[in-house]
């Protein structure tokens, strides 16, 4: 995520006062520094810096913190709800008017990805709300804009409303328009062209399209990567047309997310949807509060409770964790399981949504590239072997049969037998657990016995290196 150096950061200064029965002025102002320095090095915008600080620190100087109980707790408090103000404080909801046909203009500069984006958009909008979306291209001085908009429609089924580049936007933009009223389409989704910078004949252009469409939302895509500058650019875009919202773009990347961070209190434009990676499907409603929790390694379950409705089917699951109560769960139950794991994301994304689970997880290997071997591995099993692990367990040769057949080692294929075998013994233990011992406000204390330790035996040769583990 872009936020991971800042996260570190910021809960390197919460460290400072974390736990401490009493603090002291001196206290606050030590970990203000590390905070000041955490946003400066994320870019943020340097006037946000100052009065954020500025704001936390009042606050936290108060006679109720620093002579009350539990001190270092209510200061955690006291940043989270800052830092979720920075960040634009209440999620900026996207609501459809089901009445009438929305009209939906993107802008912003040439690389922002403009261009996925609308699709993601289309997608997003097409499923989660059940609407009947029309893209339409307008970026008429970089053919393969609209070519890669054609190409997108067809990818997720959605029709796209181009004229080439022969015509002009605003005349294309029109015609849509009654393209949309005749064919029944209840929201467009207009993709204009970008600059590499802005000048008054991208300006002129967009003001032009706007006033054709008057469209009911205005959206400026964003690139996280673009630091600082993110605010000069929505501010001349804001003065011009008065943008309603805005995406910020590939906050999956290794960015500082500085954009995201000064771009609200600096323009007052909501962060509406945030853009995490180059599926079509990579796309999410902005949570100030939840992204804050993110930022200081409080997790985000309900982010990850939405993750789990939307691509894990319930039945499947209870089937499966009936499976592993009864020991009749197998390798097809577990190529099932992965496969839904890696629908919600990677498994570091997944980590820090769990509160706690970010810092312990903190030097563990969780490549992705691992359940790729894995998969590979029950891939070289037969029928019979993935529907009865004992057969493996008590072959050798089978083992080593399909460590060949799937270019890894027999460690690794004993390593996956084991795996399989503790994740049933965890559900049978976790059937049996008292839930009147578990502490709410440490989950993990008390289901020490749920994590078996793992022997750490000989490194497979060749391929097989170093193996896989969770």
């Amino acid at each position: 995520m872009a936020f991971d150096q800042l996260s570190d950061r910021m809960q390197m200064a919460l460290r400072r006062v974390r736990g401490k029965a009493r603090l002291t002025e001196k206290d606050i102002d030590e970990m203000m520094r590390e905070v000041r320095l955490s946003l400066l090095e994320a870019d943020v915008n340097f006037k946000v810096v100052k009065n954020f600080t500025k704001d936390i620190k009042e606050k936290a100087k108060g006679d109720k913190i620093l002579k009350g109980l539990n001190p270092s707790q209510q200061v955690v408090k006291v940043v989270h709800e800052e830092l979720k103000e920075l960040l634009g404080g209440e999620t900026s909801v996207f609501t459809l008017d089901k009445s009438k046909r929305t009209t939906i203009m993107l802008c912003g500069l040439q690389g922002s990805g403009k261009t996925t984006t609308a699709g993601k958009l289309a997608k997003y909008l097409k499923e989660k709300e059940s609407t009947n979306p029309l893209l339409v291209a307008l970026d008429v001085y970089r053919p393969a804009a609209v070519d890669q908009l054609i190409t997108l429609g067809e990818q997720l089924n959605i029709p796209v409303f181009e004229r080439g580049i022969d015509d002009k936007p605003e005349n294309i933009a029109k015609d849509s328009l009654v393209y949309a009223e005749e064919n029944g389409h209840d929201v467009v989704i207009f993709d204009t062209a970008g600059r590499l910078h802005i000048d008054e004949t991208l300006m002129g252009e967009l003001q032009r399209i706007k006033d054709t469409i008057t469209p009911d939302e205005i959206l400026l895509v964003l690139d996280a990567m673009t630091g600082q500058d993110a605010v000069s650019v929505a501010e001349h875009f804001h003065q011009s047309l008065s943008i309603t919202g805005s995406i910020i773009t590939k906050l999956d990347g290794d960015t500082r997310g500085g954009a995201a961070l000064s771009l609200r209190k600096v323009t007052d434009v909501p962060i509406k949807f945030m853009g995490l990676g180059e599926k079509l499907d990579a796309i999410e409603v902005f949570h100030p509060e939840r992204m804050a929790s993110r930022i200081l390694g409080m997790g985000d379950v309900l982010t990850l409770i939405d993750k789990v409705q939307e691509n894990v089917d319930e039945d499947d699951m209870m089937n499966m964790m009936e499976k592993m109560m009864s020991g009749k769960f197998n390798f097809n139950d577990y190529l099932k399981q992965l496969k839904m794991i890696k629908r919600m994301g990677s498994l570091g994304s997944l980590m820090k949504m769990i509160p706690g689970a970010g810092k312990m997880m903190k030097n563990a290997d969780l490549d992705d590239k691992k359940l790729v071997y894995i998969e590979t591995l029950i891939g070289g099993m037969t029928k019979a072997e993935r529907k009865n692990p004992e057969l493996i367990k008590k072959s050798s040769s089978r083992r080593r049969r399909i460590a060949n057949g799937s270019g890894r080692s027999v460690a690794e294929v004993n390593r996956l037998i084991q795996t399989l075998d503790q994740q049933a013994q965890a559900v049978k233990k976790m059937g049996t657990m008292d839930p009147s011992k578990l502490d709410p406000k440490n989950p993990m204390k008390g289901m020490q016995g749920l994590q078996q330790p793992q022997k750490q035996g000989k490194k497979g040769k060749g391929k097989g290196k170093g193996g896989f583990r969770f």
